[in-house]
């Protein structure tokens, strides 16, 4: 005993002094790194300051209202639906056993792999006055127009929350399910002995365990719901997003749309405040000692049918019905013949977009991520701090943002350029594939962050003291140590900012050369024209793309080890 604690007092303080420090050039792509995630922020306030006066005074009377009202509304409903749907289900399929359970935890996740504007779009086909279903109700009732009956309207606020929902829910459900596969069944069966009903065990104890992930998954849902521009404005909801849109494109005011944008922003800070306030003084902790897994309780009878039906409903509005309609209309319309070399251009350029922002944003984030495990100075903090703002930053927002930075820096180059050579050079950021790859990595970097992060936390600070003591330098620390060990939180964050960017549509609409379609651009054409089946196969391809990243997590998560069942009283 003497020994030890004399050899942690001898290479403790060493060990940190060595690795607070790091080098020059290291904390300098640290600070390039948070300016870049900075800069579209400060320029969206840079462009908002510069409008008329006119304009503010014409927004708040006008626009942002009902632009409030509608979003607040919106969000606020999705959380209540997605809440539910997510939660409900997640408990449903970890704490109890009924028919097709075992099916059901595989498919409750696949909606992620639907965008919410497809969904959208597939839905007005089938449920608008014009839409399958209410045909086929005219013809089977006799009846000639809405007047005879009545219908939910699909284009609706309530439309636009059900079909969001049905897609977004996914995000609860994962976090939901993680959490409660962790939690200690010793517990939950105290509680059973103590004589807590079903309800009141799930209410009192397994809910309030598991709300720092509930909350996660509910953020990222709002998060998404508040990025989407398809869906809401197909469906005739007029969001803050919407509205920033029409005003910068269709109204030609690029300062009223930063100043609805930095609206926006407000909105998002202060939603991540309440979140945070909610969460103060709280801690949620699980012993040390490896806890039996909670052991699914059999239903039978009624309850057993009625939990499948609730579980199977998600699964049928958010993954079965699109995908199925995709099919049909493919089948249909004869759509394969569309697979030829304009569409495979399309295809190349989605998924090469793609592949290089994801590989940007693991660089990115493996360079952040280590020199925060290297030193924990304030540099590094703020930094990874600054990182995780990209995500709350809608892509309609953040496209705006960029505009002026990179017309800059594009001035820059190319005044560089015609010193050395006397040429003019063309814009290499603004307009290109490379504006939109700049887009995707400040929005999703602050995915694989989060992901490394809480993948490396889990790894001893004694490896790399002892690999500091035996001489190794920080790089190979980093690349033999660090990197290694972060594979599998590489691979889950990689699949995840892919699926991200096939699927991203906002920033890549605002932000695309001239001429250029991504398969997510070609869709929303489609259905702007009000020829969304003729989408389809692009519409197909990008749920396809993304279905096998989603099952590939899903089939990781399954796979985890879980602690053995023990029989005991």
């Amino acid at each position: 005993m003497k020994a030890t604690a004399e050899s942690r007092l001898l290479f403790r303080p060493a060990t940190w002094r060595a690795v607070k420090r790091i080098p020059w050039w290291l904390s300098a792509a640290v600070a390039a790194v948070g300016l870049l995630v900075l800069m579209p922020i400060a320029a969206l306030v840079g462009i908002a300051a510069q409008g008329d006066a006119e304009i503010w005074p014409h927004l708040i009377r006008n626009v942002l209202p009902s632009s409030i009202v509608d979003t607040l509304a919106l969000l606020a409903g999705i959380g209540l639906v997605a809440g539910s749907m997510g939660i409900t289900s997640a408990w449903l399929v970890t704490a109890h056993r009924f028919p097709g359970r075992n099916i059901l935890v595989w498919l409750l996740p696949l909606p992620l792999a639907v965008p919410t504007y497809i969904t959208a779009y597939i839905y007005v086909e089938l449920f608008d006055s014009a839409g399958l279903v209410q045909m086929a109700l005219r013809d089977v009732m006799g009846w000639k127009s809405r007047s005879d009956y009545w219908f939910p309207e699909v284009r609706s606020l309530y439309g636009c929350i059900i079909v969001m929902s049905a897609v977004l829910y996914p995000y609860v459900y994962i976090a939901a399910r993680a959490m409660f596969l962790t939690q200690s069944a010793s517990m939950l069966e105290v509680a059973r002995v103590l004589g807590a009903s079903r309800l009141k065990l799930f209410r009192v104890i397994a809910l309030p365990l598991a709300r720092p992930a509930l909350a996660v998954g509910l953020s990222l849902a709002l998060l998404e719901a508040l990025n989407d521009i398809g869906a809401s404005e197909y469906l005739g909801v007029r969001t803050l997003t919407v509205s920033v849109y029409n005003t910068w494109l269709n109204r030609g005011s690029l300062p009223g749309a930063a100043q609805i944008a930095c609206v926006m922003l407000a909105i998002v800070v202060g939603l991540i405040l309440i979140e945070r306030y909610g969460r103060r003084d709280r801690r949620y902790a699980t012993s040390a000692k490896r806890s039996r897994v909670v052991h699914p309780a059999p239903l039978s009878g009624g309850r057993a049918w009625l939990a499948s039906v609730l579980c199977a409903i998600p699964v049928f509005l958010g993954f079965v019905l699109p995908l199925a309609f995709l099919v049909r209309e493919i089948l249909r319309g004869s759509l394969v013949s569309q697979f030829d070399e304009e569409f495979l251009q399309h295809l190349l350029t989605t998924v090469g977009l793609s592949v290089t922002a994801t590989l940007a944003v693991l660089a990115l984030a493996t360079l952040l991520v280590s020199a925060a495990r290297i030193s924990k100075s304030f540099l590094t903090t703020s930094t990874l701090f600054v990182a995780g703002l990209g995500y709350t930053v809608p892509g309609t927002v953040l496209a705006l943002g960029l505009m002026t930075p990179l017309v800059k820096i594009d001035g820059v180059i190319g005044m560089v350029w015609r010193s050395f050579t006397g040429e003019r050079l063309g814009l290499l950021l603004m307009g290109t594939a490379g504006g939109i790859i700049i887009a995707y990595v400040l929005r999703f970097l602050s995915i694989a962050t989060g992901s490394l992060s809480a993948g490396l936390d889990r790894v001893s600070p004694s490896l790399e003291d002892a690999a500091r003591t035996l001489g190794s330098s920080r790089r190979e620390m980093v690349w033999r140590i660090q990197v290694p060990l972060m594979r599998p939180a590489l691979a889950s964050a990689a699949l995840l900012i892919f699926v991200d960017c096939i699927k991203e549509l906002p920033a890549t609409l605002l932000l695309r050369p001239l001429n250029t379609e991504t398969l997510a651009t070609q869709v929303y054409t489609y259905a702007s024209r009000g020829r969304f089946e003729d989408g389809s196969l692009a519409a197909l391809v990008i749920v396809l793309i993304g279905l096998l990243p989603v099952i590939q997590l899903v089939r990781s998560a399954e796979a985890r080890p879980k602690a053995p069942e023990t029989s005991g009283s």
